[in-house]
């Protein structure tokens, strides 16, 4: 059987041409799936995993519905709504390349920075708003952004903004919107409240669902590091990190307080590391996941603000340091690793007198029994001149083994040289 191509789903020569130079020929599932029905002026209701390419299942049909179209002061022609800045600068990313050969404009409208270059652009017109609720709210009462001329509306991670408790402001932007218009809604999953809201929102929608909802992606391998109390996690965080040479990782924290601590522990141990949680400015936001994206930072010590959202392949690994309160989290937190087709590894912290509750939560959740490793004492690690992330030359692949109770850790598994890097097609 041929595989699809993304000449085959009817879009522009133009944008053919964006994507080839990003180096695409077959789209993912989702877009497959999405983009012919999006095409035909349908309302889309997309529910696949995190990295699966959902950001250019939206972006490409619309920027090839849009074309040739002509932008109006203070009037956009599409909306897409997002619950964090970081996905909203990778709608952001994606338009930028694949409408670089159309005459599009598009404009970031998010807190957090200084808004009067976004007033400016408004005030030329553009095709495509992005934008976080609050801060598009907040410009539409001074008048700032009319939105009586959408055509397109797109609400990604839908789910996300539920948890954020967006969903009344999402509401409030519907009614200002005028009735035709054509309706995209993304997400990893959907819950009740997100149904209700599709059903008032859209009109007979197509559901293309490409997993299991909730599913974790066959490409990452799961472990349990079955912890007593008297055994330190940032021992064996610095531990694991080093055995398993990794390459580049996220790590996640429950708490804010804790992200700080364990980021200076991998300093002092010879880790490249990074910090990020929402208390910190923009500036410092996009500063740090640049440094990372361009592999000056190897490991990025974060809260679930990083966990959706943000897209950056060649992640070979993630550790919880906490299991989260919520199940579905979990999900997102391990989908930051095995994008695009490559595998990855997730470590999970575990103390069965603390955790077993939640652990329950996401086994009963994702339909599976997650592998155990008990964990050993380790010494406290000495401070190091230069960083464990440098994998060595003879490190052997892990073998396949079935057993689900097991000693130590398991032989890493090597990531080669590869620097960390934004996906062009949200993969």
């Amino acid at each position: 059987m041929t595989k699809t191509t993304f000449t085959d789903l009817g879009l522009d020569k133009n944008i053919l041409r964006a994507i080839d130079d990003a180096g695409y020929e077959h789209p993912t599932e989702i877009q497959e799936k999405a983009i012919p029905s999006i095409l035909m002026m349908k309302d889309v209701i997309g529910i696949a995993q995190t990295g699966t390419g959902k950001t250019a299942s939206f972006t490409l049909p619309m920027i090839e519905v849009l074309q040739g179209g002509i932008a109006k002061a203070r009037m956009p022609r599409a909306l897409v709504l997002t619950p964090t800045r970081e996905l909203a600068a990778q709608v952001a990313e994606n338009i930028e390349k694949y409408a670089k050969y159309l005459s599009l404009t598009h404009a970031l409208i998010v807190g957090g920075v200084q808004a009067n270059d976004q007033i400016a652009k408004l005030e030329r017109g553009v095709d495509i708003l992005i934008a976080t609720p609050g801060r598009l709210l907040d410009l539409h009462e001074r008048g700032n952004v009319l939105l009586r001329d959408i055509k397109f509306l797109v609400i990604d991670e839908a789910d996300r903004m539920l948890d954020m408790g967006f969903i009344p402001d999402i509401e409030k932007i519907i009614s200002l919107l005028p009735p035709l218009r054509q309706n995209l809604l993304f997400s990893a999953t959907m819950p009740k409240p997100i149904q209700k809201l599709a059903e008032k929102l859209m009109d007979n929608p197509k559901t293309i669902e490409v997993a299991k909802r909730s599913s974790t992606t066959k490409n990452v391998s799961q472990y349990l590091i079955m912890l007593s109390r008297s055994i330190q996690k940032k021992e064996q965080l610095i531990h694991y990190i080093q055995k398993l040479e990794v390459e580049s990782a996220f790590i996640f924290c429950n708490r804010k307080r804790d992200i700080d601590g364990y980021a200076d522990a991998l300093m002092k141990s010879g880790v490249k590391v990074g910090a990020l949680h929402g208390d910190m400015s923009q500036n410092m936001r996009t500063d740090t996941l640049k440094k990372f994206k361009e592999g000056n930072i190897r490991v990025l010590v974060c809260s679930d603000v990083a966990a959706r959202g943000i897209d950056i392949s060649n992640v070979g690994h993630v550790f919880n340091m906490d299991l989260p309160l919520n199940a579905e989290d979990y999900v997102h937190r391990i989908g930051r690793t095995g994008r695009a087709g490559k595998t990855g590894e997730a470590y999970s912290f575990v103390c069965l007198k603390d955790d077993e509750k939640y652990l329950d939560a996401i086994e009963k959740l994702t339909d599976q029994t997650i592998e155990r490793i008990n964990a050993k004492p380790v010494k406290s690690p000495k401070v190091q001149s230069k960083t464990a992330s440098s994998p060595s030359k003879d490190v052997k692949k892990r073998s396949s083994s079935n057993q689900n109770e097991r000693d130590d850790t398991p032989t890493p598994v090597g990531f080669g040289n590869e620097m960390p890097a934004f996906m062009a097609i949200d993969r």
